[in-house]
């Protein structure tokens, strides 16, 4: 069965506090370029009819919606990041609008928490297909591209199956 490919474009920010780099400290934003590569679960026959497992819309719609109203324009901050503290006391609606990563927002760790949270919307809709890729093009020079299972990449902090990135919802962070 062929793959289905898409890549999505949003704006981001972020900061670095744990000593990537200087200039990462402080809070910038990208615009950055999501493609994913969706695999079917089983292989079938095409049907002479349809032939295809899930339509375009369908595969994508949810990831879609969820890039577009969750991720774009999103702060993305370190869970133990004191901006965040600072945004959940001063702008608790804003504070709604940060994604809260177990440490720092790197692209490494997001393009595994964004495999996650794709595989749990694709499971949840049937399962009929998987994120097999996940790629996120940071600047026209930096892209980083995962393959494989993601929980096994993604630093342990809670009971499995418990975090946004494993819930079918449009969570983007954990109530405190």
């Amino acid at each position: 069965m062929p793959d289905l490919i898409f890549t999505r474009r949003f704006s981001m920010g972020h900061r670095l506090i744990h000593g990537a780099s200087e200039s990462c400290a402080l809070p910038h934003g990208h615009n950055e370029f999501i493609t994913v590569r969706l695999k079917p679960s089983a292989l079938t026959r095409l049907d002479g009819a349809g032939n295809m497992p899930v339509s375009f819309q369908k595969a994508k719609s949810t990831w879609h919606r969820f890039v577009d109203e969750r991720l774009d324009h999103a702060l993305q901050l370190a869970a133990d990041d004191p901006l965040l503290g600072w945004f959940q006391t001063h702008e608790p609606a804003r504070a709604a609008r940060i994604v809260v990563t177990p440490g720092d927002p790197t692209t490494e760790l997001m393009v595994c928490l964004l495999m996650s949270k794709l595989n749990a919307f694709l499971s949840a809709e049937g399962g009929v297909l998987y994120c097999s890729e996940l790629s996120i093009e940071e600047t026209p020079t930096n892209t980083v591209s995962f393959q494989g299972d993601p929980t096994m990449i993604i630093p342990v902090q809670a009971e499995p199956g418990s975090r946004w990135w494993t819930r079918p919802d449009m969570s983007i962070s954990d109530p405190a």
